[in-house]
């Protein structure tokens, strides 16, 4: 690889922390713009952190019914996070010395979950993150096994912890226990999980250097 195509990877490692960037950039404008309503509370003003699913903000309609001004740039936000993930999950096999089949699957199954996430606003919400979360799933469950072998014990923990709130979100939302906290739940787990992935490339990146 010559020094050019080097510095150009290193480059492309670091794209998923600005899209990340980005996402949170647009979101934050997409809450500022969101009329009113929620679940918990249909005539609250504005959007609430503790009421509001982050998915508020994609739908043609506010909770009450409003035409919702937040959408084009919640799904610019999605768009950009989606295929900075995309980028993301292709360029995580870079971390391992080791290359193997596993990551290979690995990689597939994380970009598909992206791919398919980037329809949530297509009136099928539940539908997405199921089929979503299961490519999801296995993308994880094989990048804890390949971090494990290649000793990265610190950044296996953050991804198991982020993998119990994944599954403490989904067992909230099909049983409706304790459903009054989950949406504080679900921007506590988004959180730990763009954290996660940020300290994810910037080993690549330091990997590469």
């Amino acid at each position: 690889m010559t020094t050019r195509e080097k510095r150009f990877d290193k480059v492309i490692t670091l794209l998923p922390i600005l899209g990340i960037a980005l996402f949170v950039l647009f979101y934050i404008i997409a809450a500022l713009f969101y009329p009113e309503g929620s679940y918990a509370s249909p005539n609250q003003s504005g959007f609430s952190l503790k009421n509001n699913y982050l998915c508020d903000l994609l739908d043609n309609r506010a909770i009450n019914g409003v035409f919702n001004s937040a959408r084009t740039y919640a799904r610019i936000a999605l768009g950009i996070l989606c295929f900075s993930l995309i980028l993301f999950w292709y360029q995580l096999s870079k971390l391992f010395d080791r290359k193997n089949r596993s990551q290979t699957i690995m990689s597939i199954a994380g970009m598909l979950s992206m791919l398919i996430t980037l329809f949530l606003a297509s009136g099928i919400h539940d539908f997405i993150i199921r089929i979503a979360g299961v490519f999801g799933v296995i993308a994880l469950l094989i990048s804890f096994i390949e971090l494990y072998k290649a000793n990265y014990y610190k950044l296996l923990l953050i991804g198991i912890i982020c993998l119990l709130l994944f599954l403490t979100n989904y067992y909230i939302y099909e049983t409706e226990l304790l459903i009054d906290i989950l949406p504080l739940i679900q921007k506590v787990t988004f959180l730990s999980f763009i954290s996660w992935f940020i300290l994810l490339s910037v080993h690549i990146y330091r990997k590469l250097r």
